[in-house]
């Protein structure tokens, strides 16, 4: 068991002093860096800054309880912080406020996220996973606010997992399960539903986390009594503080943000519960200052009257900081001792000031190279084309910008070549290769890594085909996804599934049956009702190492997580340029149902909004299995929708379950025609089959699709080719008009160029705008019928040959 700082603070005065006055040495480099920055930004040398500063005391006592292999889940304030855990210099402070694309000088993002953004690089560069234990680990930080809370619970509960699960490899990603997870939140934050149901399900879970809010008092310009049923947390917290001999509950510590050796201690209790007890704590911090405001984008004194401006003048943490270095002594072997003197506070704090403003200057400068390079190489070449008419106007209105940034060069290059359109010369062909160059490289910066780019990309996971043999057996489809977990939890100790009712019934439609039994309640769990934060505990275990698969009951209860889903999931190896991963798969199943709660087809949201997370559409249990496999080779997010009207279908139970795969971007065509083209997914596909089938009477071949993988969507152009073969398109799909058959269409036609091959326009065939009602035939109604699909199709072929196909 690790121990905690309560346990190793048996030290020399010298020591004492020494990180009394380095904690000040950094808060006052942590304060110049915001006030430079502040600067940076008004003087027009970055677009947008928000900082830490009033908030460098606690962040520097939570420094002091973070140890190798603990997580932190934080939002944008946490600056000090990042840099007393070594995540963060003056450098790359400066480097992510002017965006710089460079890794090596931005790590945390390449200058992806906006400025106060932290990261630590999870990974090698060839997407394999570092020894997780040894770094002072940072979950890349998102903007919305409380948004960081659901993936904190994961990081957490992860820790919990590893003290009993074990597998190849695990000794990378904990110790023995003994690190902690750290969240900051603002304070009016925490009206947010994200932060009390993530609170309410580690209380529950007991998971070693530890809360930072930070109070000053005011969410942007709305004062706390207007945020919350109560002004202070603390005392809105208090049911949930624990009874003692109870498991449940969490601990409140209530502390000052300029009190140094109370905020020493409050982070010293609160790391040995957490890291002994696994006791989830919440330190409300509280008389935090904000200096210069909420951002750039405003000025505090708008909204902050004159007394309240003078106490956060007095109450600022680093003057109190300096007011108690001066006043502290101590009596040692009959002689006064003192920490520092005046002369000496000041000398830091010039000192602090030249550490700063040389570090902005070698950042920018840095920043600066890439592009003045690029500037040079790109007009060196232009001005050999002034010659040509327009040529040297461009290089005149380029010549005159103040300062040039990547897209003025772009800009300048692009006009050039459409000028010259036409002109055949060794100059010009020199000026497209250096802008294709470029592009190629400004690709990688600003659009690379939406998916994974190692070795363990869902589409390199070869097929394996279901075996099947005179053995094989006729059960219902719920038999063959429960019996393919049954082999995925023996093969893969790291995987666990979890959701409502995952557990101990074994899900609602038994396709876990017995799997909570046979593997324990920790591999196979049961949770409250709370979707946000079962993505999140997900996400945070994922990105430990662990393979969750989070069970979110019904689709349309995917609104709930959609949030997560978007902002956190799908951009997280985007957003670090592939310095972390979290590979979880979100279990759910939906369609072709009664009842507006349960029938919903929000494909359409949750393909636009989740763009960097496989969305896979099996049109069966059998199939929905094999993606479960595949996916677990892969090192991507995927959310798998299993058919919810399957489950008691009869399906041939594969012999090599656990190992088939069905591959992610590929399609199935599933009935031969050479008439009409019928592309569809999920559970429309057997309507679909049942009206192709139908046709088939009535003198019509039609080639039935399943398209199976939304996203991606049929990377080898397989409908493109069928369209050749067939002339016309029917896209059918159980969303509403212009949803996914929409975008169905825009990737068949556009992409894959299909418009070329057809004789008729295309037809969509969507379901009504409203969800299903919940009467007997409301499905019949609502949603795509095969009655529908065959007049449709049929009238098709009667407009282009009334007399064969006579009207119906």
């Amino acid at each position: 068991m690790q121990t905690t700082y309560i346990e190793t603070q048996q030290v020399s005065f010298q020591d004492f002093k020494n990180s009394v006055l380095e904690d000040y040495r950094l808060g006052r480099i942590s304060r110049e860096m915001s006030y430079l920055g502040r600067r940076e930004v008004l003087t027009g040398k970055a677009k947008f800054g928000i900082f830490g500063d009033g908030k460098e005391l606690p962040q520097l006592a939570m420094a002091k309880v973070f140890r190798e292999g603990d997580w932190r889940s934080g939002y944008y304030r946490d600056q000090t912080f990042a840099m007393a855990a070594d995540a963060l210099t003056v450098e790359s402070f400066f480097a992510q406020l002017y965006a710089d694309t460079s890794i090596e000088r931005e790590p945390a993002s390449a200058g992806r996220q906006m400025n106060g953004h932290y990261a630590t690089r999870s990974l090698n560069e060839d997407g394999s996973w570092k020894d997780l234990t040894k770094i002072k680990n940072i979950s890349s930080d998102i903007s919305p606010t409380a948004g960081q809370m659901p993936r904190l619970l994961g990081l957490a509960l992860a820790s919990k997992v590893f003290k009993d699960v074990k597998f190849e490899g695990s000794e990378k990603f904990s110790n023995n399960g003994n690190e902690v997870a750290f969240g900051t939140i603002g304070d009016a934050s925490t009206a947010e539903g994200h932060f009390w149901e993530t609170l309410n399900a580690a209380c529950a879970l007991q998971v070693p986390m530890i809360v930072s809010i930070w109070d000053d008092g005011y969410g942007i310009s709305v004062p706390t009594h207007n945020q919350r049923a109560k002004a202070d947390i603390t005392e809105m917290l208090s049911g949930f503080q624990r009874k003692e001999g109870e498991n449940q509950g969490c601990e409140i510590i209530q502390v000052k943000a300029w009190d140094y050796p109370a905020l020493l201690d409050a982070y010293a209790r609160a790391e040995h519960f957490a890291r002994t007890e696994s006791i989830p704590v919440v330190i409300h911090v509280i008389e935090v200052t904000q200096p210069q405001g909420h951002s750039t984008s405003g000025s505090h004194e708008r909204y902050k009257n004159e007394q309240r401006l003078a106490w956060e003048g007095e109450h600022d943490g680093l003057v109190k900081f300096r007011e108690w270095i001066l006043n502290y002594s101590v009596e040692l072997e009959g002689r006064e001792e003192i920490l520092a003197t005046a002369e000496d506070l000041d000398a830091i704090e010039a000192e602090a000031k030249k550490t700063v403003k040389e570090g902005q200057k070698k950042a920018w400068d840095n920043y600066q190279a890439p592009i003045l390079a690029m500037k040079s190489e790109v007009l060196g070449i232009v001005e050999k084309l002034q010659q040509n008419a327009g040529v040297a106007e461009e290089v005149s209105r380029f010549n005159k910008l103040i300062s040039v940034a990547k897209r003025d060069v772009f800009h300048l290059a692009r006009k050039v070549l459409l000028v010259t359109r036409g002109t055949d010369s060794a100059e010009r062909a020199a000026l497209q290769n250096k802008y294709n160059e470029l592009l190629k490289t400004e690709k990688d910066n600003y659009s690379s890594h939406l998916y994974s780019q190692s070795q363990w990309k869902a589409t390199n996971v070869p097929e394996v085909k279901p075996v099947y043999s005179e053995n094989s057996q006729e059960v219902d489809g719920r038999v063959v996804v429960r019996n393919n977990f049954d082999k995925i939890f023996e093969k893969y100790p790291e995987t666990l599934v979890f959701g409502e009712d995952a557990g101990n019934i074994g899900d609602v439609n038994q396709g876990l049956e017995g799997m909570q039994e046979k593997y324990g309640e920790l591999r196979v769990a049961d949770t409250g009702i709370r979707e946000a934060t079962i993505l999140g505990q997900g996400l945070g275990m994922a990105m430990r190492g662990l393979r969750p698969i989070a069970e979110i009951q019904y689709l349309d209860y995917i609104l709930y997580c959609l949030q997560g889903m978007s902002d956190d999931l799908a951009t997280v190896q985007y957003r670090t340029k592939g310095g972390q991963k979290a590979p979880l798969i979100i279990r759910t199943r939906g369609h072709r149902l009664e009842g507006i709660w349960h029938s919903g087809s929000p494909m359409a949201g949750i393909i636009n909004l989740s763009k960097g997370i496989n969305i896979l559409v099996p049109r069966n249990l059998t199939k929905a299995a094999g993606f479960y496999n595949t996916m677990l080779q892969s090192d991507e997010p995927a959310l798998i929708v299993e058919c919810l009207n399957g489950y008691r279908l009869k399906e041939k139970q594969p012999d090599n379950l656990g190992e088939f795969t069905v591959p992610v971007g590929k399609i199935e065509v599933t009935k031969e025609g050479s008439d009409v083209t019928l592309v569809t997914y999920g559970s429309t596909w057997r309507i679909v089959m049942e009206a192709a089938n139908e046709l088939e009477k009535l003198g019509i071949s039609a080639e039935v699709i399943d398209v199976q993988s939304l996203i991606p969507f049929d990377l080898t152009s397989e409908i493109a080719e069928s369209l050749k073969k067939t002339s016309r398109l029917v896209v059918i799909d159980e969303d509403v008009e212009g949803g996914t058959s929409a975008f169905i269409l825009q990737q068949i036609l556009e992409k894959q160029k299909g418009f070329r091959y057809l004789d008729s326009d295309p037809v969509t065939i969507a379901a009504e705008d409203h969800r299903p009602a919940y009467a007997s035939d409301g499905d019949y109604f609502s949603k795509p019928s095969a009655d529908d699909i065959l007049e449709k199709v049929y009238g098709m072929f009667h407009e282009s040959n009334p007399n064969k196909f006579p009207k119906l």
